[in-house]
């Protein structure tokens, strides 16, 4: 296929399916950047510290639990290499060992979902925050299984985050949907040209007119970020 061809298909179909994580960094470091310098930031399951770019201005804390290598048990998607040598504390999320209110701020983006006990998890977060602290948190609302074995959840819907973040003492400053079900179908159809391998062209070209109908089509849904999306992005402030 020439370069021209390539891109003539790429307008037509559209971008429906390519925007989860170009807006998710682009929130997060929004969010990130609304905090005032020398902010103490615990960036809690940071993994590779993708967002450390984003925290120049921030006094930087990482942790990790730094037990996936990248390889997993080479089952669903896995990430094929993962450096986690730079983390600055090496522990279990449910049992991070700094003192209660030791943080301004904290981070934990695509976490929760590799955690067994994630309500566990955002209690430890809500201890380590000070009173007034922010918690800065992306999770997935529907994900496929990666980084196996350590994968227990496939998402969060924002009821959740609205149920146990208030009984866990944090006020809810921002709930953001991250795509919308145009948005999350028009991935999965991406994701098919990769996992079939080789595909016939009349399929390819199946798929490219349905990715060009979700872009033309999908200001018809209502509600379409309630009803799927990627996931959802939220601030909240200790209150209590």
């Amino acid at each position: 296929m020439t370069l021209k061809l390539k891109e003539a298909i790429r307008n037509y179909v559209g971008g429906a399916g390519t925007g989860n994580a170009v807006e998710r960094d682009l929130w997060i470091k929004a969010a990130l950047s609304r905090l005032k310098p020398g902010t103490r930031l615990l960036d809690v399951g940071a993994g590779t510290q993708r967002y450390r770019t984003f925290c120049s201005h921030l006094h930087y804390v990482s942790q990790d639990f730094c037990q996936y290598d990248g390889k997993g048990d080479g089952k669903a998607i896995q990430t094929g290499a993962w450096d986690t040598s730079r983390i600055d504390i090496v522990s279990d999320i449910l049992a991070i060992p700094a003192e209660s209110g030791s943080f301004d701020a904290i981070l934990c983006t695509e976490v929760l979902e590799h955690v067994p006990d994630p309500i566990a998890g955002l209690s430890e977060m809500c201890r380590l925050l000070r009173f007034g602290g922010e918690l800065i948190l992306t999770a997935p609302f529907c994900s496929i299984a990666h980084m196996a074995p350590y994968h227990y959840f496939s998402g969060f819907n924002k009821y959740f985050y609205k149920y146990h973040l208030p009984r866990l003492g944090m006020e809810i400053t921002e709930i953001a949907a991250n795509g919308d079900y145009s948005e999350y179908s028009g991935q999965e159809m991406r994701r098919m040209l990769t996992l079939y391998g080789r595909i016939p062209f009349y399929v390819r070209a199946c798929i490219a007119v349905l990715l060009r109908f979700i872009n033309l089509k999908r200001a018809a849904i209502t509600a379409s970020s309630d009803l799927l999306c990627y996931g959802y992005h939220v601030r909240a402030v200790k209150s209590r």
